[in-house]
């Protein structure tokens, strides 16, 4: 069973990449699932920093093949930019080395300006999404009017979808949106110019990896944002518009069940949100300056995709034994341990409690009821852990980490009931404490 699923077990931004580009050493093939350049996964090696958003992360190891599925939806401009990134970097990208899936769907400039108009309508009730076009795309997607990216093999045809497209859109852009239209002939005349491009790239991934995992090859999947995220899963309405849990692998990339090895769900050893929506472990002051972080370093609190800053607060393991229910975990990855340094004590949420409107009576709860929709209705109750003052950049071993940090991973396996398998200490590659 050669196929290996990482998936966000919070809000997504868990530092998927990092154990991503861990686990592709060992890969033959790196599949993206889910979602679009609304993504933001960010490797270092040395001092070159790579920030994906479309392109599987893993591809910067030069013996893995990359590989989108049909779950994912293509911004092409964003496509064609990071591949002649990473080879200004030496890292070769060619059809040999990126496969994109036939079934794709296409997010066009129209999906995008679509997405800016919806969001600046819904004013104070906004969702909070990337305005990158990936819920319209999706949209088109399942009301069964998408471009899917079989269509740029015949750049033709393509241009008469695109121009229908843009011009269903103007509509909405125009009447309900009073926004200014596009030019339809623009946008057809650069999609047809992507096309020519990625048409080498476009296949049936689904027969290429299932061949592959019949062959013993490893494939690794691999999800973008995270449990609390997706589209039936999450804190629905302020979720995405794909499935980021680990079924959603399958689905998005054409295989089977049976086929399924391991499932590691990342998490930070703190709890971070981008966007609207309720937050219970929520924190602010100090404590959430020391988390965050101030923004002068890449690896600080602050979205890969939008640059806005994040939301922080204290692990919340309600969440995280829902994520590992719902996604089938084996394993968690914790990463950003490091980051708690210096904090005394760290808290962490063990359970929520939820007072009556009537009374002053508080009901216990170990286990979400009606998964985290209702999430405002809650109050964390917390365990306080000492901290330590160690710094833990240069650890590399188990036995070399304070005991209190042993102590709080200790108590993060007994409230998920879950292994953690790895540990990042730091943004470097090599950062990892891997515990047996």
């Amino acid at each position: 069973m050669p196929l290996d699923i990482i998936t966000g077990a919070q809000w997504g931004d868990e530092g998927k990449g990092r154990v991503v580009d861990l686990l592709a050493a060992q890969a033959d093939y790196v599949a993206r699932y889910n979602g679009g350049d609304n993504a933001g996964h960010t490797v270092t090696v040395g001092d070159q920093m790579f920030k994906l958003h479309q392109i599987p992360s893993g591809v910067i190891h030069p013996h893995a093949i990359g590989v989108i599925g049909n779950g994912v939806v293509v911004n092409p401009a964003t496509m064609l930019s990071e591949m002649e990134m990473l080879r200004s970097a030496g890292i070769p990208i060619n059809p040999e080395r990126l496969r994109i899936s036939y079934a794709a769907h296409l997010i066009t400039p129209a999906h995008r300006a679509l997405d800016q108009a919806q969001e600046q309508a819904r004013g104070e009730g906004k969702i909070g999404t990337t305005l990158r076009g990936i819920g319209p795309a999706y949209t088109d997607k399942v009301s069964r009017r998408g471009l899917r990216l079989e269509g740029m093999l015949n750049p033709e045809e393509l241009a008469d979808a695109v121009q229908d497209q843009v011009e269903a859109i103007n509509w909405q852009l125009t009447s309900l949106y009073q926004a200014d239209p596009l030019d339809s002939q623009k946008v057809a005349a650069e999609m047809v110019d992507y096309a020519r491009q990625l048409a080498p790239y476009i296949g049936d991934i689904s027969v290429m990896l299932t061949a592959a995992i019949k062959n013993g090859q490893r494939v690794l999947a691999e999800g973008a944002q995270g449990t609390l995220l997706d589209l039936d899963h999450g804190t629905y309405p302020f979720v995405t518009s794909s499935y980021a849990t680990a079924p959603g692998a399958l689905l998005g990339l054409g295989l089977g069940v049976g086929c399924v090895e391991r499932v590691i769900g990342v998490t930070k050893s703190f709890q971070t949100r981008v966007g609207e929506g309720a937050f219970p472990t929520e924190t602010s002051g100090e404590a959430a300056t020391r988390l965050r972080g101030t923004g002068e370093n890449p690896w600080d609190e602050f979205g890969t995709t939008t640059g806005r800053p994040r939301r922080v607060g204290w692990l919340d393991t309600m969440l995280l034994r829902y994520a590992a229910r719902v996604n089938g975990l084996t394993e968690l990855a914790l990463t950003k341990l490091d980051i708690l340094t210096g904090l005394n004590p760290i808290r962490i949420c063990i359970a929520y409690h939820s007072r009556s409107p009537h009374t002053d009576q508080k009901t216990l709860f170990n286990e979400l009821p009606y998964g985290p929709s209702r999430l405002k209705e809650f109050e964390p109750v917390y365990e306080d852990l000492p901290g330590w003052e160690k710094e833990l950049t240069t650890v590399r071993k188990w036995e070399d980490l304070p005991s209190e940090a042993r102590a709080y991973i200790l108590k993060i396996e007994e409230l998920s009931q879950l292994p953690v398998s790895l540990v990042s200490v730091g943004p470097e590659r090599e950062q990892i404490v891997e515990i047996d």
